[in-house]
């Protein structure tokens, strides 16, 4: 498909530069079958719009402070690292600003006496940092770098402390992610408990999010694009659960595109979910027939982007055009920071 048919205009004071407080009191917009009415709703709304054995996935992946300033040893132009892929216990896969500077071998100088060698450089431009030392990378990471908020955020404010709350959600428990899955950012205790009364069950997985869910889609056509790959992992018990409320008639409702991905790379043709530990590189584009997931919880997305285009698999471009011009006309808040909708196809 034309990738400039997930394009749409938004108004930049849409664009939410902070998180309401508290969490949960965004707004929902709640998108139902083909023909039913949207539903302007709030975060809180959501016990009220599923039913008892559904069952909410979160991603519990944990966000590195990723971002990295600094420049190469014996040179004063200064490079920008934002790591996006952990290779091994030292090594990550990095996306580097002024990387033409940059040759194999040189060593990098962060902040806080961090310093990091700069390795293979792979075919989407990104260069492979061995960070020096004995001291943990995640360690290094917390002194020296910040917390790497998207492009559209960091390029109209300076993060800052209050960045290191805002971007983690409650779910937070596996270090590795370089993003948010920020539909879970909403979530609170008092939702969280409000679920529970409702008997609506939660479960988690941990899918890495690398900094390539913020690269935009540069090919003409979605059959061109290549997708990046990000580890994912679903326990054998978590999917013995899920298998088992699907097979009660329970709904699968993924919170986040994040788990949504996952749960669809681990679900075989006949919908059961397998226990997976590896990466994953699934690209969902209209046409995509789901196999075990339900419904979506998501927050709204980038024109032309491949989250766009998972939506539209979900719901129909139509309706996803639909949906954002009611969004923007009737001022929710955008990306990571913003508000969320409810898709239950």
């Amino acid at each position: 498909m034309r990738v400039d048919l997930f394009d749409f205009e938004l108004p930049q004071e849409r664009i939410a530069l902070r998180p309401v407080r508290p969490r949960d009191a965004a707004r929902m917009l709640v998108v139902r079958g083909q023909g039913s009415a949207l539903e302007d709703a709030g975060v809180l709304d959501l016990p009220n719009c599923l039913g008892p054995g559904d069952v909410l996935v979160f991603n519990d992946t944990r966000v590195l402070p990723a971002q990295l300033e600094g420049r190469r040893a014996g040179g004063e132009a200064r490079i920008g690292a934002t790591l996006h892929k952990r290779i091994d216990l030292r090594r990550w896969q990095a996306f580097v600003r002024n990387a033409k500077r940059v040759k194999e071998g040189d060593q990098l100088i962060f902040g806080g006496e961090v310093t990091a060698i700069a390795e293979a450089r792979h075919r989407d431009g990104s260069l492979t940092l061995m960070f020096e030392g004995e001291e943990p990378v995640e360690v290094l990471l917390d002194r020296a770098g910040t917390m790497p908020l998207p492009p559209y955020i960091a390029q109209r404010r300076g993060v800052d402390e209050q960045d290191l709350a805002d971007y983690q959600t409650m779910f937070a428990a596996e270090d590795g992610a370089v993003a948010a899955p920020t539909a879970s950012l909403h979530f609170t205790d008092r939702l969280v408990d409000a679920l529970d009364e409702r008997g609506i069950g939660r479960e988690t997985l941990t899918l890495h999010v690398g900094a390539g869910t913020f690269l935009p889609v540069k090919a003409d056509d979605t059959d061109d694009h290549q997708m990046h790959s990000e580890f994912g992992r679903i326990s054998a018990g978590t999917v013995q659960r899920l298998n088992a409320a699907r097979e009660a008639g329970g709904r699968l409702i993924a919170v986040g595109t994040t788990s949504l991905r996952l749960i669809e790379s681990a679900a075989g043709e006949d919908g059961r979910i397998q226990e997976f530990a590896g990466d994953t590189n699934i690209f969902i584009t209209p046409g995509y027939q789901f196999r075990a997931v339900n419904g979506l919880m998501t927050n709204f997305h980038l024109p032309k982007s491949t989250l766009m285009m998972l939506v539209s698999a979900l719901i129909g471009r139509e309706r996803v055009m639909q949906v954002y011009a009611h969004a923007i006309k009737n001022e929710y808040r955008f990306y990571s920071y913003g508000d969320s909708s409810l898709l239950l196809p």
